[in-house]
C-alpha cells in the first residue's frame, strides 16, 4: 500500500472511493489555494452525463497514490450538491 498523500499531489482522474472502499468517481479538480496550502475540497465526476458533485476537504479521510477516499458512505455522497465554480475574484484597490 502507498504512503499517504498531500492534497497538492493529487491528479484528475484519481479514483475517488466511500468510507467503505466502494468506487464513487474519479477526481476532477481540487479546490484551493496552493500556495498558501488551504484544501477546500474537490469535485469528483461521476458519468458523463451528470453534474461533477462537490466533496469538502473535511469528507477527505485519506490520500494515497491514485486514490482519494471519503469519510463518508455512498448514499451520503450521493446528497452532496453538485459544484458551483465560484465567481472570479476581484482585487480592491486603494484609491
Amino acid at each position: 500500500m502507498s504512503e499517504p498523500a498531500s492534497w497538492l499531489t493529487i491528479e484528475r482522474g484519481w479514483q475517488v472511493e466511500a468510507a467503505d472502499g466502494e468506487s464513487l468517481g474519479k477526481v476532477e479538480e481540487t479546490v484551493g489555494d496552493s500556495s498558501r496550502d488551504i484544501f477546500n475540497g474537490l469535485t469528483v465526476g461521476t458519468g458523463l452525463l451528470h453534474r461533477p458533485r462537490y466533496v469538502p476537504a473535511e469528507r477527505v479521510a485519506e490520500i494515497r497514490d491514485g486514490v482519494v477516499r471519503l469519510s463518508i458512505g455512498a448514499d451520503e455522497f450521493e446528497r452532496l450538491g453538485g459544484y458551483d465554480e465560484p465567481p472570479p475574484s476581484k482585487q480592491i484597490r486603494p484609491e
